[in-house]
Order: structure tokens, then C-alpha cells, then sequence
């Protein structure tokens, strides 16, 4: 594999193959990735909109608390929206707009915490648990993982003296995705089988409860798979699809932007991955066939199984379904696939080919491939 990748015969490689190379070279799963579709590493300090989201996450230590200058404490309904808000922002890929709005976010959340009636503070710590839980993902996607799970433990923290016994395990959720960026499956996996048993003892009665815990089990068959075991990994995904069937029958979340994604065709898109990076193209292709998303998948999910299809297409050497994939891709998400690192490989991949499908070159083109 190295030697088709260092001639070029091949732009990519299986994940757990990455995994295994990451692992060897002592480095982290990122920087063999690339640089992640957020904002480009230029090796200069970080810009001033990181800055702030690092300073809201983790203030000053030793200093003493600032005195909210003029600041006006926001109604619970008030501060979920702007959460809401946040979380749309970080699903549609626009990390600039979220990193401009993250740190008043965060400082609206803390002032809850400090004020009010036990019940008010209780819920600002909910809200603070969301805001730093978005904090973390959106470090994930800057490729600051660290970063991320400092933020993620400050969430956990908060989650424990909050309202919402789901808060935790959803944390947990995302630091188990931070523990797989880092390449450290074997804490990935057993922190999200644990929540998830936690959850399933108590709170899959609701649909918020289904929902964290069909996540959780979904992330704990993404470990099982970038671990090399896809039979596990599909296993559980089997599993976690049927329980989403539940849903149907139960009252959907009060809000569900601020609960875990997971639905039949959230599940059924993370099994379309997984075959993909497993390379099981034609197996990828068939559970894609037919895939209904539901109104509350996010435009991110949407937009990477379209990615997955065209890598699927490109691996059977069906460069026109790959290219009338990519147009698609294109259509609805074109700064996103601009930067990310498997689309310009699929594409080339694609012009290294001895085929050029129509349409092939306006794409090379567009992704800087074509020379």
C-alpha cells in the first residue's frame, strides 16, 4: 500500500489501514489525513477567531472572575435557540460564522450558571455542557484534539451538576470521536460501550434515550470497525438500525438539534462508510439504494454519503456514477468538498484514469486536480 500510494497508482487507503500506519509512524490519524475541511493549517499562530474560542472554553487560569460588563441574562428558550443556532451552524460546515458566534454562546451559558434559582442554574449548566460539547466537535474539525477534549471534559463536568441525565453520555459520545481521531480505539470503544449500557438500563423509553444510545452504539461499532473488525462493527450496526425503528412509536425530542443524530438513515449512511473504507464497494452501493433521509438528517451527513457513493463508484471503476455523484456533491456543498482531502482523492484517482467521462475535466478543474 505505501508503494502504490508513494507512486501514485493509488490517492487513498482503507481507514484501518491509516489507523495501523498512524499507529507505526507514532503520529496522530490527522496528519496523514491532511488537513481537516475546517480551516487549512498555514503553520502561523492561530487565527483570532480561535484564539476566542479557546479563551471561552478555557479561561485564564489563576485570574480573577470578570464581572459581566452590561450583560443581560438570556431566558432558558432564548439560550437553547442560540444553541440550536450553533448546532446548525456546525452541521452545514460553517465553521468561520460558528467560530465568530461560539464564545458568546459559551459566556451567555456560564452566566446562567452563576445566577438564579437552583432549578435556573441547573439548567445553565445544561446549556453550558451543550455549548462546550459544540466547542469540542468543532475543535475535532480544526484538528485540535486536545483542544477538544479539554473543552469535552469541561462539558462532562457541567453535564454532572445539569438537569439532563443524557447530557453525560452524550459527551461521552463525543470524546469517544475525538479518542478515534487521536487513534486510541481501544479507549474510544470502551467509553462508548459503557455509556451506552448506561443508557440502556435507564432512559430507552424516550426518544431522546434512543437516540443517545443508538449513537453511542453506532460510535462503538465505528471503533470495533477502524480496529480491522468490520463483522463486529456491521454487527452492531445491524443492531442499532433496527432499534431506530423505535422511534416511529415514541414522541420525537422536544428539540432534536440538541440530541444525538441518529435515525434508520443516519445509521444506514455510517454503514454505507464503513463498507466503503472497508473496501466493499458493491456492498456500499446496495445499502445506499433506496436510502430515505429523514427530515432531521443533517446537510453533513447528506453530503459525505454522497462522497462515500462516488468513492464506492471509483473503487468498481464506474467513473460516470462517480462523476454524476461528484456533480451532485458539488451542487449542494461545494466550499466543503473543495476541502476535503478524500474528494480530491477520489478525483484523483479518477484523472489519473485512462477514461475521462464527460464532465470529468469542469471537476478536476474545480478541485485543482487537472494539470
Amino acid at each position: 500500500m505505501i508503494r502504490k500510494l508513494e507512486q501514485r497508482r493509488k490517492h487513498s487507503a482503507r481507514l484501518p489501514t491509516l489507523h495501523s500506519l498512524a499507529r507505526g509512524l507514532g503520529v496522530e490519524l490527522t496528519a496523514l489525513l491532511g488537513d481537516p475541511p475546517g480551516v487549512p493549517s498555514s503553520g502561523e499562530a492561530d487565527p483570532p477567531q480561535l484564539v476566542a474560542v479557546r479563551r471561552a472554553i478555557m479561561p485564564p487560569l489563576f485570574a480573577p472572575p470578570v464581572e459581566p460588563a452590561g450583560a443581560e441574562m438570556l431566558s432558558p428558550a432564548l439560550l437553547r435557540a442560540e444553541l440550536a443556532g450553533g448546532w446548525t451552524l456546525y452541521h452545514a460546515a460553517d465553521f468561520g460564522r460558528l467560530m465568530d458566534v461560539l464564545p458568546g454562546i459559551i459566556a451567555d451559558a456560564r452566566l446562567m450558571t452563576a445566577v438564579g434559582t437552583p432549578e435556573q442554574r441547573a439548567l445553565g449548566q445544561a446549556a453550558l455542557g451543550k455549548a462546550l460539547q459544540l466547542g469540542g466537535h468543532l475543535a475535532i474539525r480544526l484538528g485540535k484534539t486536545d483542544l477538544a477534549l479539554s473543552a469535552l471534559e469541561r462539558a462532562y463536568l457541567a453535564a454532572g451538576d445539569s438537569s439532563d441525565p443524557l447530557l453525560a453520555p452524550m459527551v461521552s459520545n463525543s470524546a469517544a470521536w475525538a479518542y478515534q481521531r487521536q487513534g486510541r480505539l481501544d479507549d474510544a470503544r470502551n467509553l462508548a460501550v459503557h455509556a451506552a449500557d448506561g443508557v440502556e438500563r435507564e432512559h430507552t423509553g424516550t426518544s431522546e434515550g434512543v437516540r443517545v444510545w443508538g449513537g453511542l452504539l453506532m460510535s462503538a461499532a465505528t471503533s470495533y470497525a477502524r480496529s480491522d473488525d468490520y463483522e463486529t462493527a456491521n454487527e452492531m450496526m445491524v443492531t442499532a438500525e433496527k432499534a431506530a425503528g423505535r422511534l416511529a412509536k415514541l414522541p420525537p425530542p422536544a428539540d432534536g438539534k440538541l440530541v444525538s443524530v441518529f435515525s434508520r438513515s443516519s445509521v444506514r449512511i455510517e454503514r454505507v462508510r464503513l463498507a466503503v473504507q472497508h473496501e466493499r464497494p458493491e456492498e456500499a452501493l446496495t445499502l445506499a439504494t433506496g436510502i430515505r433521509l429523514s427530515k432531521d438528517t443533517p446537510p453533513s451527513w447528506r453530503t459525505w454519503l454522497l462522497l462515500d457513493v462516488a468513492r464506492a463508484h471509483t473503487d468498481l471503476g464506474d467513473s460516470a456514477g462517480a462523476v454524476r455523484t461528484l456533480e451532485r456533491l458539488r451542487k449542494v456543498a461545494p466550499a466543503w468538498m473543495r476541502h476535503h482531502t478524500l474528494a480530491v482523492a477520489i478525483m484523483s484517482d479518477l484523472w489519473a484514469g485512462s477514461r475521462h467521462t464527460p464532465g470529468l475535466r469542469r471537476l478536476a478543474e474545480f478541485l485543482r486536480v487537472a494539470k
